[in-house]
């Protein structure tokens, strides 16, 4: 999935990532024994139901004894015989509880929303089952009355009516079962390559009716040195010496490489290196001044998930991923992309400002996060709470960093000054603010673009952590207001995060909308707080103040 840090051009359809993922490994066992989550605020100890540290040998073994289990699985929540589950990740709890997220497969074909999550006690017993669709998977047939060649025309067509260049589908396009709207389909999906119109690279995924040739789906997928950084200020990196030269591999934290484009928009780039430990000199005009600060948001998005959630890397496997520094020429955008597993960051207009803020970088690793995740779909509702979870993180690793060129706010890309005039991309205290963004859910929220329906998670987000009304942090005055009328306590930014990412890791699915996801946090603040506690009526009363149930 690629998933850009905004939309410069409004679609009118954007899409889902649906790639399956086949086989992923995971966990038993804790590393040094506890659970990250733990209540900065009081000091006390980490939460039952809070997620713990796991060895990634340890997450291997568990992830094969979930998959060795799969098909007594499957029976027991009432698949038919053509179904079959394949682990994508697994979350396990301080006291025991494991939560296992499946993608499904019929006959042998990816199913693309057919994507549960199965929750275990300690002992074992299945406590519950959380599905990104209900439907039975009945196929009258898996023979397609339209040819491949069709629906990879259908979705080259659509690529080049969007805009895109060098247009070709990526490879030819495979035979699923579509189930994501609610009724099971026999599909074909085509990826269609190339570039869109922004520069920003092509991973159109159309979902085309195999027994129809009508159009089912489509969406865009592309979501220790010194380091002397345009906003970070001088920090420290970790880096890798080999011989008498270093380089930018941060061999502490999974392996993670920041390499120069040097203008291109393809391939890996060039690994940075030289004879000294020091990168960049803080003005924009050094090529390393941008990858120190790409180096040191990844570095501090890590240490955020660690600190924070427990979690080793994004996928929890302990492995890093890479960052592309100086894509092409005046390109304003960043972007995340499943396909090589990585954060690319254009250098802005006049090549002048780098997107490589912090909170940017960390924005681009989340929606990594999610899709080893939930995989919430790129599209729609669950588009927004997509692109609203990495603002989420983003802001939370900002605040975690606790850097004085950069202090922790609820604005995001303040640094970057997209819009030529110092103004912030976006504001989650006040979505609105931007000139597109929702404050509050209504009926056509799906139909806006992903980075504006966010709005209301956002809001959310803030008013759960802040509370309502006229305030100042760091310097910086909000000014929250709710849909009802409402005033909203917050119950702090810790607790709040704590329940955003239990619920994306283990309550959320592809399909989610904001009705589900009010229902994902509740259960998230109930697991970890309690039903009868302050923070589940926080949630609650946060989410009808942005008018979500």
């Amino acid at each position: 999935m690629t998933s850009p840090l905004y939309a410069r051009h409004k679609r009118t359809t954007l899409a889902i990532a649906t790639a399956v993922a086949a086989g992923a490994l995971l966990t038993t066992g804790l590393t040094s024994g506890t659970s990250a989550a733990a209540d900065s605020a009081s000091g006390k100890p980490a939460l039952a139901a809070a997620p713990v540290l796991l060895s990634a040998p340890a997450r291997t073994t568990l992830i094969k004894e979930q998959q060795a289990n799969a098909t007594k699985t499957a029976d027991e929540i009432g698949l038919g015989a053509q179904e079959k589950l394949v682990v994508k990740d697994v979350v396990k709890d301080a006291d025991g509880t494991v939560h296992t997220r499946y993608e499904r497969t019929y006959a042998g074909l990816p199913v693309l929303g057919g994507d549960l999550v199965v929750h275990e006690s300690k002992s074992g017993e299945t406590k519950g089952v959380t599905r990104a669709t209900k439907a039975a998977l009945k196929i009258a047939s898996l023979k397609p009355t339209v040819t491949a060649a069709k629906a990879e025309k259908q979705a080259v067509t659509l690529a080049k009516a969007d805009g895109s260049e060098k247009t070709e589908a990526n490879s030819a396009p495979r035979k699923v079962i579509w189930a994501a709207d609610g009724k099971p389909t026999l599909a074909y999906e085509t990826v269609v390559g190339g570039l869109q119109e922004d520069g920003t690279p092509n991973e159109l995924h159309v979902i085309t009716d195999a027994a129809t040739g009508k159009k089912l789906y489509e969406h865009q997928a592309i979501e220790t040195g010194t380091g002397n950084t345009t906003y970070s200020g001088t920090v420290t990196l970790s880096t890798t010496k080999s011989g008498s030269t270093y380089n930018l591999t941060d061999g502490t934290r999974g392996g993670h490489k920041t390499y120069n484009l040097n203008r291109g928009t393809s391939g890996t780039g060039t690994l940075y290196s030289g004879s000294d430990d020091v990168w960049g000199n803080g003005n924009p005009s050094n090529t390393e001044t941008a990858a120190a600060d790409a180096h040191y948001g990844a570095q501090i998005t890590w240490d955020f998930y660690k600190s924070a959630f427990g979690r080793n890397g994004i996928r929890n496997d302990g492995k890093g991923a890479y960052s592309r520094v100086h894509y092409g020429n005046s390109y304003v955008n960043a972007f995340w992309s499943d396909s090589c597993f990585c954060m690319t960051y254009g250098d802005g207009s006049g090549n002048t400002n780098p997107l490589t803020s912090l909170d940017v970088a960390a924005h681009e690793m989340s929606h990594g996060l999610t899709s080893v995740t939930a995989g919430l779909n790129y599209s729609g509702e669950s588009g927004g709470l997509n692109e609203a979870t990495s603002d989420i993180f983003g802001a939370g690793a900002e605040f975690f960093a606790n850097n004085s060129s950069d202090v922790g706010d609820y604005l995001i890309g303040e640094e970057i000054d997209i819009n030529g005039d110092g103004s912030p991309l976006r504001y989650m205290d006040k979505p609105s603010k931007d000139g597109a963004s929702k404050d509050s859910w209504s009926s056509s929220l799906g139909s806006v673009d992903v980075h504006y329906s966010s709005g209301p998670a956002n809001h959310f987000f803030y008013l759960l952590s802040e509370g309502s009304g006229s305030k100042t942090i760091n310097g910086v005055t909000y000014n929250s207001p709710t849909s009802n009328g409402s005033t909203v306590t917050g119950i702090g930014r810790t607790k709040a995060l704590q329940i955003w990412y239990k619920a994306l890791t283990t309550y959320m699915t592809s399909t989610t909308k904001y009705a589900q996801a009010r229902t994902a946090t509740l259960n998230a603040a109930s697991a970890l707080y309690g039903a009868s506690s302050a923070e589940y009526k926080a949630v609650a009363a946060a989410w009808s103040a942005v008018n979500v149930g």
